[in-house]
């Protein structure tokens, strides 16, 4: 079996309530979608996490690298992509567009073997994993104590014991939200925060330390990616669990997060930090390191699967009679192809979410819908 032909579809669509997080808002979603055609027929998907026409950009660039490979040897596809891009490529595009390359060989070499790829992967250490809500970004108009708890609602009474908060926005504000987003859900619920970098290590030790008696899960990117002296700062100043990694990529990035102790949770992206080969790879590594891993998950039905897929093989941190569980993160705000590029929605009943069992990512993509999203030329 080789690799025939490759293919990147740029999927758009406006959203009908524009919204905004700490550094940046947004009027549509965008993603690139990766399909790999096999001689045999078989057919593998794939997304990347990111700018969606750059992601497709650099994708095509590997079209003579992938074409007549092997899809089975996935490592040594990586390794072969990873090492001709490695000079300017370590981070960043190549490794997203890499990520979806991987993700759609993994599908591929489930369905050559008829067997979900967690079962690839040595699994299922389980077979459903508990899902926590992400959303509450701001709008441009409104009161935004009224429309976030009021969201906040709706995810309680869809059956999730865990909501993310996006902070980040004004600094009294945050403190405000999340004490009334607390009395609202209960003290036995999970809350946790996502600051998107906004602050610096002042600041966000500063926060830490009011909202500490609110039990916080964790303290999502309180500052930028790229300084890990500052989030070793904030992780020690204060008591809340640091947690980060969805802008790191490879084995080799989150080395120096895991030696420099600077997260407690790492949540690498299965779309951007190296796909499903060296997603697997790191949180092998997190285990090693007693660093919980929960990965960060923004993408498409196939991103959620290729999560859920990897999620079923991560092994318990630690190994005890009556284990902590990994968590989903599932993405609850406007996204209007979400569900519609697979023909059978990954939806959580009472907070879970169970995992495919279908050959590869177990999912089965709707090309009438890559059709009818697909972004309008530039």
């Amino acid at each position: 079996m080789k690799i025939a032909e490759l293919r990147t579809h740029v999927l758009e669509a406006p959203l009908e309530q524009p919204f905004g997080w700490s550094v940046d808002r947004t009027t549509v979603r965008k993603s690139c979608i990766v399909e790999i055609v096999t001689d045999t027929g078989l057919v593998g998907w794939g997304e990347c996490f990111g700018p969606a026409r750059p992601n497709a950009a650099v994708v095509n660039v590997f079209r003579d690298l992938l074409i007549g490979a092997d899809p089975i040897a996935t490592d040594v596809i990586w390794q072969n992509l990873y090492n001709r891009f490695r000079d300017q490529g370590q981070k960043g595009l190549v490794i997203s567009g890499l990520s979806g390359v991987d993700i759609a060989l993994w599908d591929i070499k489930g369905k050559a073997f008829g067997v979900p790829v967690h079962r690839l992967m040595g699994g299922p250490m389980r077979t459903r994993i508990q899902a926590y809500a992400t959303g509450t970004y701001r709008r441009d108009e409104g009161d935004v104590f009224e429309y976030i708890l009021e969201e906040v609602r709706e995810r309680l009474d869809e059956g999730f014991e865990g909501v993310k908060l996006k902070i980040g926005i004004d600094f009294e504000e945050d403190i405000e939200l999340i004490r009334a987003t607390r009395d609202l859900i209960g003290p036995g619920r999970q809350l946790m925060l996502d600051a998107n970098h906004a602050y610096d290590a002042i600041e966000a030790i500063q926060l830490g330390r009011r909202v500490a008696d609110q039990n916080i899960a964790w303290f999502e990117e309180p500052v930028v990616p790229e300084d890990l002296a500052s989030y070793h700062e904030v992780k020690l100043g204060q008591p809340i669990p640091v947690a980060g990694g969805e802008c790191d990529y490879t084995r080799w990035g989150f080395i120096n997060i895991f030696t420099s102790r600077a997260m407690d949770i790492v949540q690498p992206d299965t779309g951007a930090a190296g796909g499903l080969s060296e997603c697997k790879k790191i949180a092998d590594m997190a285990t090693a390191f007693g660093i919980r891993y929960i990965p960060h998950v923004w993408g498409s039905g196939i991103s959620m699967a290729a999560a859920l897929q990897l999620l079923a093989s991560v092994p318990h941190t630690p190994a005890r009679l009556r284990p902590r569980e990994p968590l989903l993160e599932m993405d609850r705000s406007e996204h209007p192809f979400r569900h519609a590029v697979i023909t059978e929605p990954l939806v959580q009943h009472g907070g879970w979410v169970e995992v495919p069992t279908g050959p590869g990512l177990g999912i089965e993509v709707d090309r009438d819908a890559l059709r009818r999203f697909a972004a309008p030329d530039p």
